[in-house]
C-alpha cells in the first residue's frame, strides 16, 4: 500500500498525540443488505449489550479519551458525540443502526464495538499523500447527506488529500468519496488520540476489515499506523 499520511506543522504544535490507522480492502462487492450482515449485527449487538450499560459509558477510558479530544477541538462531545460512542448509545438504548449498505454497516459495527471513530472511503477516489491540517478560510466541503456545501473556517481540523477534503476530522465524511454500491476498493481510517493505545487503534481497523470481508468479500492489504 502506497498511502502516506502527513501532519501540518500547526496541527503538530497544537494537538499532540494524534494517530491514524489506514487499512485497504480490495475487490469488495457491496450491496444494500444480506444474511451475513443481519447475522453480524445480531452478534455484535449482543456483545455490546453484554459488555456495556449506557449509564456508565461516560466513564469508559476510550470514551473519555475521545471526549477530551473533542473538547480540545472546541466541540462539545455531549452534543456532537464521537461516532463510536454515538453508535453504541444508539444500540444500548434499544435502537438499530441505520442500514446504509453492507460494507458501511460493517465498519460502523466495528466502530461501535471498539468505540474508535472510523471513516470509510472509496479508495479509487482518494490520492496520496493524506494530510491532517486545519481548514483554510472559505474552503468548502460537502458531507454525506448534505445538499449544499458548507464553508469552513481555519478552526476546523480536516483530513485531506491533494485534491479535496475527505472529512471534517474525525466525525463527518465527504459525500464525494464515500463507500457506495459501486465501490470495489475501500480505504478505512481509524482515528487515534492521546489515551488510546496503538493496539486499540489497530484492532478497530482490523475488525472493520474483517467485518466487511464477512459481508462483502474482498482481500485486505497491510494495516498501517501513522503517528505525528
Amino acid at each position: 500500500m502506497t498511502m502516506e499520511v502527513q501532519w501540518s506543522q500547526e496541527v503538530s504544535a497544537k494537538l499532540a498525540g494524534l494517530a491514524v490507522c489506514v487499512g485497504v480492502l480490495n475487490g469488495i462487492r457491496n450491496e444494500k443488505d444480506n444474511d451475513q450482515l443481519r447475522t453480524l449485527k445480531r452478534t455484535v449487538y449482543a456483545e455490546v449489550k453484554a459488555d456495556y450499560v449506557v449509564e456508565a459509558l461516560k466513564n469508559d477510558p476510550t470514551v473519555r479519551a475521545y471526549r477530551d479530544f473533542y473538547w480540545r477541538l472546541g466541540i462539545d462531545p455531549t452534543k456532537t458525540r464521537p461516532s463510536g460512542e454515538a453508535l453504541m448509545r444508539r444500540v444500548l438504548n434499544g435502537n438499530e443502526l441505520p442500514n446504509i449498505s453492507a460494507a458501511v454497516d460493517a465498519y460502523n459495527l466495528a466502530s461501535m464495538k471498539t468505540i474508535v471513530p472510523i471513516s470509510g472511503f472509496d479508495k479509487d477516489y482518494v490520492s496520496s499523500p493524506l494530510q491532517v491540517r486545519f481548514a483554510r478560510n472559505s474552503e468548502t466541503f460537502t458531507g454525506i447527506g448534505m445538499t449544499v456545501p458548507m464553508t469552513l473556517d481555519d478552526k476546523l481540523l480536516v483530513l485531506a488529500d491533494p485534491n479535496q477534503i475527505l472529512c471534517i476530522y474525525p466525525y463527518r465524511d465527504s459525500d464525494q468519496t464515500k463507500i457506495g454500491m459501486h465501490t470495489r476498493n475501500a480505504m478505512l481510517i481509524g482515528y487515534g488520540t492521546s489515551g488510546v493505545a496503538e493496539t486499540r487503534l489497530r484492532e478497530a481497523v482490523e475488525t472493520a476489515l474483517s467485518f466487511i470481508r464477512q459481508v462483502a468479500g474482498g482481500e485486505a492489504e497491510a494495516v498501517q499506523i501513522f503517528r505525528q
